[in-house]
């Protein structure tokens, strides 16, 4: 068997470059999907810390952090 037919029938480096394509691709849609995530969490949290900052204090004295006078 010359090494040309040997070559020609050994399979094993085509499987992993498949993987690493797979792998290479699910990690950039990962990526993608990240940056958006971070993007929406930011103006969520944002929001939300607004809205605390708002909640009047007990007693009534509004949103000042409680400091009665």
């Amino acid at each position: 068997m010359t090494l040309f037919s040997r070559f020609k029938k050994n399979e094993s480096g085509a499987t992993a470059i498949e993987y690493a394509l797979i792998a290479a691709i699910v990690g950039i849609g990962l990526i993608a999907i990240m940056g958006t995530l971070v993007g929406n969490l930011e103006t969520g949290f944002g929001n939300l810390g607004g809205q605390i900052a708002n909640v009047p204090a007990p007693g009534g004295t509004g949103g000042t952090g409680g400091t009665n006078q």
